[in-house]
């Protein structure tokens, strides 16, 4: 049995490394939620208004342009829900999915349902396989945390560069604070650090990246912000969102078929996040979400524990998982295996932009201290 603390409030524990607990036993997971990232969560009336200032602004903006927004739709029930409620609003989005080539059937079937339902224009961008398949390869054989970098950054940088190619300034994204308002900074960095990504690709991967769509550090924090003013908005932050409810009501309205897991709309993501973390570097991603939802009052700790005493995965269904990931990925389940039981890696052994961003952080703190005025561009 292992040895380990557990927070009293929310259920992460020490798992993660960095993680701190005060005299009374509650993590610094609950008291930057509490201290910091609730003032930046408005389930109310208040964040309601709020929210029609920013839906008017982006009709006033795209005034006259074929779309006034883009709308990123996995499938999931995040992106979904807020899909449904956009249309609501009258706002005029271009849908657009990015296929890294692990979707599941049912996120197929519920990206067309959601189309379908909301009679918005749908942008599929396929990325290249065999470019995708390398690097999923050189992540595997660099041994690091974050296996899901080569989906994340390819399905957002190909969302900003769409974005800004086709002069739309607004990106609306399903993310939000109800739900994903904790998670463990050391558990992995970035997925949109190119520098990481390159770097692990450059020692470990066979085959150049000729089309696979990257962002660079420049790019995300300078250029599309601050030059092309583009803005990344997450409007569930500014309105009462609970995960259970909108499952519920996309069911009834649109039939719309949960997953049964977060993320389970990737076939790739629903195996590196309940067998490959858990196994190799003991990390319980559940952890995180199902603490988010404690703190943000839609589940009880109680509730929370009897999810974290369910099994992850089903021994028959991880096999047939295994084996379709290493047909998919042409490796023999003894390749699957070395990678499972080599030593685990940092990302940070390798290079990244950390040092970059941590310079520009003092810049806006300088600029915020001069100007008195607080800058926040991609939100």
């Amino acid at each position: 049995m292992r040895d380990y603390q557990e927070c009293v409030r929310c259920v992460m524990d020490t798992s993660d490394p960095e993680i701190e607990f005060d005299p009374q036993g509650v993590c610094n997971h609950c008291r930057e939620f509490d201290e910091v990232t609730r003032l930046r969560w408005f389930p109310n009336e208040a964040g309601m208004s709020q929210l029609r200032g920013i839906v008017d602004r982006i009709k006033r903006d795209g005034n006259g342009a074929a779309y006034d927004c883009i709308l990123g739709l996995s499938g999931g029930v995040d992106s979904s829900y807020l899909a449904v409620r956009v249309r609501e609003w009258g706002l005029r989005p271009l849908v657009v999915h990015v296929d890294a080539g692990w979707n599941s059937e049912l996120a197929v079937a519920n990206i067309e349902k959601v189309v379908k339902h909301c009679n918005f224009d749908l942008h599929t961008h396929v990325v290249d396989w065999e470019e995708m398949r390398d690097l999923h390869i050189a992540y595997l054989r660099a041994g690091v945390a974050n296996q899901d970098v080569p989906q994340d950054h390819v399905f957002f940088s190909s969302l900003y560069h769409f974005a800004t190619r086709n002069k739309i300034r607004y990106i609306l994204s399903g993310g939000n604070i109800a739900t994903e308002g904790i998670f463990p900074k050391s558990w992995h960095g970035s997925a949109m650090d190119a520098i990481n990504l390159k770097a692990i690709h450059g020692r470990f991967g066979e085959r150049p990246l000729k089309t696979y769509s990257t962002i660079s550090f420049f790019e995300h924090y300078l250029w599309y912000p601050f030059v092309k003013k583009m803005r990344t908005v997450r409007p569930l932050n500014y309105m009462p969102y609970e995960k259970a409810a909108a499952m519920a009501e996309l069911e009834r309205s649109i039939g719309w078929r949960a997953y049964g897991r977060k993320h389970g709309e990737s076939l790739f993501t629903k195996l590196f996040q309940n067998h490959y973390l858990p196994t190799k570097f003991g990390y319980d991603k559940r952890r995180p979400h199902l603490a988010s939802l404690v703190v943000s009052g839609q589940m009880t700790r109680q509730e929370a524990l009897a999810e974290l005493d369910v099994p992850l995965y089903d021994p028959q269904e991880l096999a047939i998982d295994i084996a379709y990931f290493c047909k998919k990925l042409r490796i023999t389940p003894a390749q699957f295996n070395e990678f499972m039981i080599a030593p685990p890696h940092h990302h940070t052994e390798f290079p990244t932009w950390e040092g970059r961003y941590r310079v520009l952080k003092r810049l806006q703190r300088g600029v915020e201290m001069f100007t008195g005025r607080r800058i926040s561009v991609y939100s």
